[in-house]
């Protein structure tokens, strides 16, 4: 039975999810295979774009008819299946996204809601015929957050209501202290206002995380308070909230610091753009952009839209995107990003991507939710927390107890030593060590062109001990080139000029390399007849009567000596060779090969610098041409002649020898491998969705150099992260001894808790300054 298929890009069907993982996928296929005519439908990957392919009988559908089922295929899942992203206001802890993430996936009709608390943002899927809207966010109001329009921006009072309400705490209790000795009654009234004043957020945060039956670290230090409180010691647990709801307010403070270096770049694109609509310019909301709509982009304009050049010519500046220092020349059909800089050029640009899922958007959304994947390290430290924090309760009670019982300790002197214990066991440091690493590397990253899919990747890049390069198109540039050519019975104008004018009418790679070099020198060609392709072989023809056959070696049955002298010194040089004949005179040899990367050798060069162990090339090429260019850039080891499914083994060996391994590729054909390796790197990534879709880190300019300075910023990630878990850990220590010993109280505990806290982030932020 005859078959035949359709693609349409994914973005198009399902232009609300991100990723090719989403479930909607899955649910996508099933729908459409459930229709009669339709044979299959799968995920697949065409140039640079991921999409359904639909395998359809055009004896019971049309084209146009499968086209069809497939846009109502994917309008009814989208309908019924809702993806959001949101920001969520009032998360004041990490435990805050723990809770929220709880609470929904409680929720009947909710398929996933992931939360990240450093980017406030939360990533949701559900099922609207099952659930609304309206219901999820009122769940998330009853926790005491709220969620706002990506856009939304805050109030003065919203930005600074905790640093004033905590500061206000502070001059309440000060006053308090003064006035002590002159008039009590009035200084304890001051010291209980103080205490309310810096409690209640800690108060509505402990409430909602007691009601999910959970305990964290607000948790902890409320009951401190309300301890000292039961003692009749107002002040010392105003004190305590006070420098606790300091030390947030400022860590709060410092994270805002690392979110706008990420913000900053969405704010790089124009919230407006002037259009070519209705035979009319107009000038409208970006948002309100659809595909193929033509925008207007003057000289030295931030470009609005991801879209491509239908006219004019320019230089951009695409560092935003790429990080490239130097404009990128742009021409008609070349793709333009939204946010990137129009240079001297007035262009036109056809929308090929709605706000929502430009490239910069998408980058933008990906690291904000860089948490949402927790690193090693998260994980390690979110159990720790899990089980330490009960502990601490039990402790706390049994010092309260066993000191006056066996040892004849006064119960109020006991009862102040264990509320001390309270504080000084509570991990604030150590809860926001790894996140605030993880933001301000993946936001630096981002700032450099490097897109890291989250804190597991930034972590596991660190750890790498060898990358394994696929050769063409990443350690070259994809396209082949004369490099040399051998005459032997004509000059080499007249050799070129007859190759060329065969080659001229295939596509083949190889051709369009010859056809360049002809016209690159300006010659003349010939007509020629009878062209016939020889699959896998080359090509004939016939000029002035004669046979014309340009091919490889396969092509002919044998060889001259001279002819075989020729292709034996230009393959041993790595060059793939092309043999020109006509009728019975061998005119030549060509050889052309791959031109290298003018930055590979640098950057493998810069890559052993940082500690890798080896580097590694994975081919389909021959064994010549692949030890040819290693030696060119100082790769230490080759693997030639490989499938794609050889390059899964390799990588699977180097991972069972090494550890921790990268696959640097071009994100389609080497996506198997790079699934593999621990990390998977996409050269490119701002020209292909599939890069984005299928890399765990994304080179977003088409450059190698970039990767040095990902890995570099990995690693010196990762020393950031066990110097704050070193930094908080000891703190909570010392701590422990000093308060269970009576050496320190609950005033200087909270200090020497609160400054650590403000320590660790500190600590992070110098990953946004990393060179």
């Amino acid at each position: 039975m005859e078959q035949k298929s359709e693609f349409t890009p994914l973005d198009i069907v399902l232009p609300d999810i991100i990723g090719d993982q989403d479930a909607c996928i899955a649910k996508l296929e099933t729908l459409l295979q459930s229709h009669s005519g339709i044979k299959k439908a799968h995920l697949t990957r065409r140039e640079d774009k991921t999409g359904i392919c639909v395998h359809y009988n055009p004896d019971l559908l049309t084209l146009k008819q499968t086209q069809a089922l497939i846009e109502l295929s994917g309008a009814k899942l989208s309908q019924q299946f809702q993806h959001m992203s949101l920001q969520i206001k009032g998360m004041d802890c990490s435990d805050c996204a723990t809770i929220i993430e709880h609470a929904l996936m409680r929720l009947e009709g909710v398929i996933a809601a992931k939360v990240s608390y450093t980017g406030a943002q939360l990533r949701l899927e559900f099922d609207s015929q099952i659930i609304s809207y309206k219901k999820i966010a009122n769940k998330i109001s009853k926790l005491g957050y709220k969620l706002s329009d990506q856009n939304e921006t805050k109030t003065w009072w919203q930005t600074n209501r905790e640093l004033i309400m905590s500061l206000f705490s502070g001059v309440l209790l000060l006053l308090s202290w003064i006035i002590d000795s002159y008039n009590p009654s009035l200084a304890k009234a001051l010291a209980i206002a103080s205490f309310i004043f810096a409690g209640w957020l800690t108060f509505r945060d402990s409430l909602q995380t007691l009601m999910q039956k959970r305990f964290d670290i607000d948790v902890l230090m409320l009951l401190a308070a309300i301890g000292a409180a039961t003692m009749g010691l107002w002040a010392e647990g105003a004190l305590l909230l006070f420098l606790f709801s300091l030390g947030h307010s400022l860590e709060h403070k410092a994270m805002d610091k690392a979110k706008r270096a990420v913000k900053a770049l969405a704010d790089l694109a124009p919230k407006t753009a002037l259009i070519h609509r209705d035979g009319i310019e107009q000038e409208v909301a970006v948002e309100s952009l659809q595909l193929d709509d033509i925008v207007i982009i003057k000289p030295g304009e931030h470009i609005p839209v991801d879209g491509i050049i239908l006219n004019g010519t320019t230089t951009v500046d695409q560092a935003p995107i790429t990080g490239e220092s130097i404009p990128v020349d742009k021409q008609v059909q070349d793709s333009v990003f939204a946010g990137t800089i129009n240079g001297d050029g007035n262009i036109q640009v056809s929308v090929t991507k709605l706000t929502e899922n430009t490239t910069l958007n998408r980058m933008v959304r990906m690291v904000l939710e860089a948490d949402t994947q927790k690193s090693p390290t998260q994980r390690f430290t979110d159990q720790f927390v899990k089980y330490f924090v009960p502990s601490v309760l039990i402790l706390v009670v049994g010092f309260i107890f066993i000191p006056p019982m066996i040892f004849n300790m006064a119960w109020g002197d006991a009862f102040y030593r264990a509320m001390s214990i309270l504080v000084a066991a509570s991990p604030c440091a150590l809860a926001i060590a790894t996140p605030a690493a993880i933001l301000s590397g993946v936001a630096r990253a981002a700032q450099k062109g490097v897109l890291i899919k989250g804190g597991m990747h930034l972590e596991n890049l660190g750890r790498i001990k060898a990358i394994a390069f696929d050769k063409t198109g990443t350690l070259t540039q994809g396209k082949p080139e004369v490099q040399r050519i051998l005459c032997l019975n004509a000059n080499e104008e007249e050799l070129l000029t007859i190759a060329a004018s065969l080659e001229r009418l295939s596509t083949h790679p190889l051709a369009k390399a010859i056809v360049d070099l002809a016209e690159k020198r300006d010659l003349t060609l010939m007509t020629i007849d009878d062209m016939q392709s020889i699959t896998g072989k080359g090509l004939s023809g016939t000029l002035d009567k004669k046979t014309l056959y340009v091919g490889s070696a396969r092509l002919f049955d044998t060889l001259p000596s001279e002819v075989e002298s020729s292709v034996s010194e230009l393959e041993s040089s790595g060059y793939t060779t092309m043999i020109v004949k006509h009728g019975e005179l061998w005119l030549g040899v060509i050889g052309l090969a791959d031109t290298v990367r003018n930055e590979s050798g640098e950057a493998i060069k810069s890559l052993m610098k940082t500690g890798l162990e080896k580097t590694i090339m994975l081919t389909g090429d021959n064994s010549a041409v692949a030890n040819a260019v290693a030696k060119k850039v100082g790769v230490s080891q080759v693997s030639a002649n490989l499938l794609p499914e050889d390059k899964l083994t390799e990588i699977t060996l180097l991972e069972k020898e090494l550890g921790y391994i990268a696959m640097v590729g071009d994100g389609i054909n080497d996506a198997p491998a790079m699934a593999r390796a621990t990390v998977g790197i996409a050269m490119g990534g701002a020209g292909t969705d599939v890069a984005l879709e299928a890399s765990d880190v994304a080179l977003m300019a088409d450059d190698l150099n970039r990767l040095p300075f990902a890995i570099g910023l990995s690693r010196t990630a990762q020393k950031i992260i066990r110097q704050n878990l070193t930094i908080s850990l000891s703190v909570v220590a010392f701590l422990l001894i000093a308060t269970m010993t009576g050496f320190a109280g609950l005033g200087l505990a909270v200090t020497i808790h609160e400054g650590s806290t403000l320590v660790v982030v500190a600590n992070a932020l110098r990953l946004l300054r990393y060179q």
